[in-house]
């Protein structure tokens, strides 16, 4: 798809303007300057254009702001139509005019000249001096408020009227989504910097470096991907900043709009209670989860199989949910080991679409009746397991219609789900059993 690049300096409503586009919240907002730091994709509501939210362009030598600087230049460069957004409310300002030029030595690309927050127009500047950048005439528009985007979508359709969505057109192939998470500075940019084969997201060694959750379409090992790069989550206690907060709610919520969850922890370091916690809503989610040991090229050789052993052994006893938890060590930094933690998580995501038939999964809840026969109720009446199915997937759901009494415990449970996930290969993804009681008329009588 063409690239559509959102640049300006900071804090004139860029991100705004991409969820407006896109329809979506995957830029975070904030009054403050300087939050979007990665650039983001994503894309355009009743388009087949790629939008893309960039962090604000800054006059820095060194740090954060220079390497945002950088990367959000290097997407004006490979822009296929730019839009350059200024503040209506400010006014023309000095960096307006710099970064104006800038962009002009930068690329050829196709280019409209915005200005954002002209919703009332008695608090907007001169519109007129905003010719001075050299751009044409500008259009007035309010991201916020969502007006005056007819003069985007026109601009667009000029350059290529086809990539209008029309009724009846075929949506695209879904893809895979996976969503990185795990605490500040374990190295999730890294891996996702590794993946992509270049630098896309800033790496420094400090926690807190990436704010939203970005996503970024790929092929790797064969397959296309959305890999969504989320930001550190640090414990509660830890968060005083509302960027942050809101940086955390983010990475959350791509959990619920992943289909797999690559969990990243630093294996030079003990796992923490929050790395469980995230695994815990994982799980909950219906998810399937990858525990990607980092460093673990920094770990002693000698050292290495009692602390997988452990590990493992820590994520088996918290969860009920899983049998047996996938841990992959992998050096992000150097690349050894990912290629086969994406082979297995493919293999994971394949099975997880399957469905089992129905007799085959009789016959196993059959075997294991017959193994261990369900225990009494507790007024003493037996239980009466009578036909089973698969009736979800995402999580692997299991429903169960039982006669008798239904209070089956969950150590039964536990026992029907290992036996399952072993004779089905389901004992790395998350599995589900309900009991469904068939009604006896004759129970009231």
């Amino acid at each position: 798809m063409l690239k559509l690049i959102i640049a300006g300096r900071p804090n004139t409503g860029k991100s705004t303007l991409f969820n407006a586009l896109t329809g979506t919240r995957d830029a975070l907002v904030h009054d403050r300057p300087g939050v979007t730091r990665d650039t983001i994709s994503g894309t355009m509501r009743d388009r087949t254009w790629t939008v893309v939210d960039t962090a604000g362009l800054e006059n820095a030598k060194t740090g954060i702001a220079a390497d945002s600087t950088t990367m959000a230049m290097d997407a004006v460069a490979a822009a296929d139509a730019i839009l350059f957004v200024v503040d209506g409310r400010t006014g023309l300002m000095p960096a307006d005019i710099d970064w104006a030029r800038m962009v002009r030595r930068k690329t050829r690309a196709p280019l409209l000249l915005v200005v954002n927050k002209s919703e009332s127009g008695r608090r907007l500047a001169d519109i007129n001096e905003f010719y001075k950048l050299g751009f044409g005439a500008p259009v007035m528009i309010s991201a916020e408020h969502k007006s005056g985007f007819d003069a985007i979508y026109d601009f667009i359709d000029k350059i290529n009227p086809d990539a209008q969505n029309k009724p009846g057109t075929d949506t695209p192939t879904q893809k895979l989504k996976i969503a990185v998470l795990g605490q500040p500075n374990v190295g999730k940019s890294t891996l996702v910097n590794q993946v992509l084969g270049e630098k896309r997201q800033i790496v420094i060694d400090a926690p807190g470096i990436t704010r939203d959750t970005v996503k970024i379409p790929t092929n790797f090992y064969g397959r296309d991907i959305i890999l969504m790069d989320t930001a550190g989550l640090r414990r509660k206690a830890g968060v005083t900043d509302d960027v942050e907060t809101l940086s955390a709610i983010k990475s959350l919520d791509a959990i619920e709009k992943s289909d797999v969850v690559i969990l990243v922890v630093d294996a030079t370091r003990n796992i923490e209670n929050q790395a469980l916690g995230i695994a815990g809503r994982v799980y909950d989610a219906g998810k399937i989860l990858c525990v990607a040991l980092n460093k673990w090229d920094l770990i002693d050789a000698a050292a290495r199989d009692e602390k997988l052993l452990k590990l493992k052994h820590q994520f088996t006893n918290s969860f009920h949910q899983i049998i047996k938890p996938l841990i992959l060590a992998i050096s992000a930094e150097t690349g050894t080991g990912v290629k086969n933690m994406f082979r297995r998580i493919y293999e994971q995501w394949d099975i997880s679409n399957t469905d089992a038939p129905t007799s085959l999964i009789n016959r196993i809840v059959e075997k294991l009746i017959e193994v261990r026969q369900p225990p009494l109720s507790r007024l003493k009446r037996p239980m009466k397991i009578k036909f089973a199915r698969q009736t979800g997937r995402h999580p692997m759901k299991i429903t169960i219609n039982v006669g008798g009494a239904s209070d089956i415990p969950e150590s039964y449970t536990r026992y029907l789900r290992r036996g399952i996930a072993a004779e089905l290969h389901w004992e790395h993804l998350p599995i589900v059993i309900e009991y469904k009681k068939d009604e006896n008329p004759f129970d009231d009588k």
